[in-house]
């Protein structure tokens, strides 16, 4: 029987009118496809109430937590920032339920970019809103209009680190984000930075938690190391 990885999905709802301005609910196609070449089975988790959480996440093997949003502020007791991008708080609770449920039922977890912010605040971590309020920042990590599917800067890893065994101790990744992690959460251990010392990736060996700030779902195509990330989230984790 093959692993089914459950992707939590985003709701779009904005300037839609070929489907008559009507939510949908949707995953970056990278996500699918990298599980499927991984050998998973991709089933989409649409946001839902939060009681909801327990059966969604019995249902599936591993859980992964995709990018999009801004995290809403107010789950770390901030007030917004003038430099905020669109929320959805409906999908923050939902996504923190899976979080917390996946965690109480044992099962692996793997975050990307918004996601990882998610899971850092959800265990009791904050947010710079902005990469702005950041006093050292000087690499670019929003690289619009820069092709996604080629790395644009270099990070740094630990070297006993389990995404070390994948990418060695240097690589170059894509980034698009505004935000960053801020105080990381007790239960997570920082194991990749950019040069400008932004934490770039997390994990949990423990709890079998690795959460990534860049996209390897636009990357598995262009660069083998993306592939096995999910080869090994898939078949390991």
């Amino acid at each position: 029987m093959k692993p089914i990885i459950g992707i939590a999905a985003n709701q779009h709802y904005m300037n839609n009118a070929e489907f008559f301005d009507q939510p949908f609910t949707y995953t970056p196609q990278g996500f699918i496809a990298g599980i499927q070449q991984a050998g998973g089975l991709a089933m989409l988790l649409p946001i839902a109430p939060i009681e909801t959480a327990a059966q969604y996440i019995s249902q599936i093997d591993k859980l992964v937590l995709a990018g999009g949003q801004d995290i809403s502020p107010c789950l770390y007791d901030e007030e917004p920032h003038p430099k905020l991008g669109p929320t959805s708080i409906e999908r923050d609770l939902f996504e923190a339920a899976l979080l917390k449920e996946a965690l109480k039922q044992n099962k692996p977890i793997l975050t990307v970019c918004r996601g990882t912010q998610l899971l850092n605040v959800t265990l009791g971590g904050n947010l710079y809103q902005d990469l702005s309020l950041y006093p050292d920042w000087r690499v670019k990590h929003d690289m619009f209009p820069t092709p996604p599917a080629f790395g644009l800067h270099s990070i740094s890893l630990e070297a006993t680190s389990t995404l070390a065994k994948i990418f060695g101790t240097k690589t170059q990744v894509n980034s698009f984000h505004h935000q960053a992690i801020k105080k990381l959460a007790p239960e997570l251990t920082p194991v990749a930075w950019s040069t400008d010392a932004i934490i770039e990736a997390v994990e949990n060996k423990a709890k079998r938690i690795l959460g990534v700030q860049w996209h390897p779902e636009l990357t598995h195509q262009t660069d083998q190391k993306e592939q096995v990330l999910f080869d090994y989230f898939v078949q390991k984790l």
